[in-house]
């Protein structure tokens, strides 16, 4: 089997049946504030279900991994939604899979451009935050409130994830 996944430009079309795509080119914005600001409208499903559940925002400072990227390990949460937007304009890296019979199944991956950012909902697998070549920071909105809203899966064989030529 080829475990080499080659990741492809995040796009809505291409992201749909993973989760919603955060960015402006979208049709559902309109001005505010007198005209002096455009607002980009309902661009995600925030989800935040369970015991004492509540919706969190926070920041995160990635680390950049090496590439060709060795994927080990996906993850997914059962409870919430876990969007994703960086705060510069540097592409990080998607990857994402279907829910397989066994687990997940094998993996896709995109980059982001500037200004794009990514929503995944409950029960989505998923790689870890991911950034290409610098440390980037996130802000980050998820589901906090009791109970494990956290299941990882480990791949018996590594996938290699390139990034495209």
């Amino acid at each position: 089997m080829n475990r080499i996944v080659t990741a492809k430009p995040l796009t809505r079309a291409a992201f749909a049946e993973f989760g919603d795509v955060l960015d402006t080119d979208c049709d559902t914005h309109f001005p505010i504030n007198n005209g002096k600001c455009e607002r980009y409208h309902d661009l995600a499903k925030v989800e935040a279900e369970g015991p004492n559940a509540r919706v969190l925002i926070s920041l995160f400072k990635g680390t950049p991994y090496e590439f060709p990227l060795k994927l080990t390990m996906v993850e997914r949460h059962p409870f919430g939604s876990q969007a994703f937007m960086p705060l510069s304009p540097a592409p990080f890296l998607v990857v994402v899979c279907h829910d397989g019979p066994e687990g997940p199944a094998e993996p896709q991956a995109f980059v982001t451009r500037p200004g794009q950012g990514v929503s995944y909902p409950r029960n989505v697998w998923h790689g870890v935050l991911t950034p290409i070549g610098a440390p980037q920071d996130f802000l980050v909105v998820d589901r906090g409130g009791d109970g494990t809203n956290l299941e990882e899966h480990h791949f018996d064989e590594p996938w290699e994830i390139r990034l495209p030529e």
